[in-house]
């Protein structure tokens, strides 16, 4: 079976660094859709946003594991989560939360600092108040989903089974509390 591999988590929360990590302990992970370089490889980040809706199209067509990263922003994360699944996908989710919209703005700075690309500041702070309604979007497609906390190294913090964000441990970020409850009241 397939799977499709979603990395989600607002601007600056470390999606990419994740996605190190998982390539170094993973090996499922397929192709890796990385926008940032097709963005750098098309001349922006509208024609490297069509380039890897290209590359999606490509490994579904195919039955090709593959993942992306992504704010979940918009009705397009959900929308390919549901035609992955219905295309025999298997969808899982790691998740990257950090404490604050300042601290996403505080990480962005440093990478424009060291020659990384930056994000409109209206942008991470519409991303970050909708992160929530972004994962309710998209975690009913999902076969798995891991949440892992971004403050000081990355921490699995909890996890989505049956409907239920379930905590994990005894560390507890303030997000994944305020995750659990608007998940909750739902």
């Amino acid at each position: 079976m397939p799977i499709y591999t979603i990395i989600g988590g607002v601007n600056g929360s470390g999606k990419s660094s994740l996605t190190g990590v998982l390539k170094a302990q993973r090996t499922d992970l397929g192709l890796i859709i990385d926008v940032d370089k097709l963005a750098k490889q098309y001349g922006g980040f509208l024609e490297g946003g069509k380039a890897a809706i290209r590359q999606q199209s490509r490994c579904m067509q195919e039955g090709i594991s593959y993942t992306q990263e992504t704010t979940l922003s918009g009705q397009r994360p959900a929308h390919v989560a549901r035609l992955a699944r219905q295309a025999g996908y298997y969808v899982r989710l790691f998740y990257v939360g950090i404490s604050s919209e300042a601290e996403a703005l505080r990480r962005i700075a440093n990478r424009v600092a060291k020659g990384g690309h930056d994000i409109p500041a209206q942008d991470v702070h519409r991303r970050y108040r909708e992160r929530y309604d972004a994962l309710a979007a998209v975690l009913p497609y999902c076969d798995e989903a891991v949440f892992f906390d971004n403050e000081n190294g990355f921490v699995e913090v909890a996890e989505y089974r049956n409907g239920e964000l379930i905590c994990k441990g005894d560390y507890r970020p303030a997000w994944v509390e305020e995750l659990r409850r608007f998940l909750q009241q739902r």
